[in-house]
């Protein structure tokens, strides 16, 4: 690679962590005042309306059309399963966990990811690689093994419930970076294919409201002025600016650096959450946060 577009792509994945920091905030704030189910259908929908100008004014159309039939599947299958069912579980998870807790979880998708890889691609992985893993952990499970102190069992029970979540959303979220990878391959340009993945995934999540006729219900939701912007902001920092930047990070710069740099966010929403959104933070909190960075930052450096 180039020296210029390598750096170009660790400033791209940098400003991709910062943006999905935003990200988190945001809807952690607009979750808690208009649920996960709406929130998933009105950012998916703002962001595609959001993509759809931006590829016009670049490519000189709203969408690609002229593309081959088994990268739009992979495309397609990238979409749903990341942004349609892998964010709902995550926005579950925010709801229940908080804006830095979930994020820490989030930091098990390059775990996953190596581990399905090892499966399905047959890359093997290191000694060291190995170590990482349990790393990695380690560090989320001395944050999230257990909530803050509570008499309160349905709090408890909660608090498990969006630990679930989230290990679902990693799990999703791995696919689709498997699934993305293959669906780009060739030189598809990146805002071509997050438009596609967007535009899958927005269509997927409306089916089912459609159909029951609860269109109306969900925009009615934008009336709330907090709740209005929250997801607006949040639309535009993460699945339009968030998701292109790590795209185009991972076309010009090396996957394991693009990854680590990437999976800043739990780092930087440290004083973050602890300031804006009260949530508790404490030395375990920060010692597992660190301990899980070190582990994610291994398997993709060993």
């Amino acid at each position: 690679m180039i020296e210029g577009s390598v750096l170009y792509g660790e400033l791209a994945a940098l400003a991709t962590a910062v943006f999905w920091s935003l990200t988190y905030i945001l809807f952690t704030i607009a979750v808690r005042l208009i649920g996960p189910s709406i929130l998933n259908r009105l950012r998916l929908t703002l962001a595609l309306v959001f993509l759809l100008v931006t590829h016009l004014i670049v490519m000189g159309e709203p969408f690609p059309l002229h593309i081959e039939l088994a990268r739009w599947g992979w495309l397609s299958l990238s979409g749903v399963i990341g942004f349609a069912v892998g964010d709902a579980m995550l926005f579950r998870a925010f709801s229940s966990l908080g804006a830095h807790r979930s994020s820490l979880i989030m930091t098990l998708v390059p775990v996953i990811s190596a581990l399905l890889a090892w499966a399905f691609l047959d890359e093997a992985l290191k000694p060291l690689q190995v170590a990482a893993i349990f790393i990695t952990v380690a560090g989320i499970a001395l944050v999230v093994w257990r909530p803050d102190k509570s008499d309160k069992p349905l709090l408890v029970r909660r608090y498990r419930i969006g630990v679930l979540y989230g290990i679902g959303a990693v799990v999703t979220q791995s696919l689709r970076y498997i699934f993305c990878r293959q669906g780009m391959s060739g030189g598809f340009p990146p805002l071509s294919t997050n438009v596609v993945q967007i535009f899958a995934a927005t269509t997927a999540i409306w089916i089912w409201p459609v159909l029951r006729g609860q269109v109306c219900a969900t925009f009615a939701k934008l009336r709330y002025r907090r709740a209005c912007w929250a997801t607006i902001t949040g639309a535009l920092s993460g699945p339009f600016i968030g998701v292109t930047l790590s795209l185009v990070a991972l076309r010009l710069a090396p996957v394991g650096l693009t990854s680590t740099l990437m999976a800043l966010s739990p780092v930087l929403l440290l004083p973050v959450s602890h300031f804006v959104l009260k949530e508790g933070i404490n030395i375990r909190t920060i010692g597992g946060t660190v301990v899980a960075m070190i582990g994610a930052t291994l398997i993709f450096l060993a």
